[in-house]
């Protein structure tokens, strides 16, 4: 199911595997515009304990993926509309 539009001034948040489980939804739509560094401290005040999964997620904006160790990636601005994913890593077995 995909997430439906998100409202004016918001940008939609992908939650997957671990990262929904977490939060029991598959999505949110926070207020914009965000830096990537503040999106993260503002999901773990929302979900108290999150950063345990945050800590071994990649991140993507617009399917494109930011490299948090890079403090200018970490800078990048999430706009009204933009499309961000958490994924956490995939183990295969």
């Amino acid at each position: 199911m995909a997430a439906p539009t998100a409202p004016a001034q918001h940008f939609t948040l992908l939650y997957f595997a671990s990262a929904a489980s977490f939060t029991k939804k598959p999505y949110d739509h926070l207020p914009a515009p965000l830096a990537v560094r503040d999106l993260l401290s503002h999901l773990e005040s929302r979900y108290p304990g999150f950063r345990k999964v945050l800590d071994s997620c990649a991140v993507t904006v617009n399917l494109d993926y930011v490299d948090l160790a890079d403090a200018e990636e970490r800078q990048r601005v999430i706009a009204q509309g933009d499309e961000v994913a958490l994924i956490p890593p995939v183990s295969s077995g």
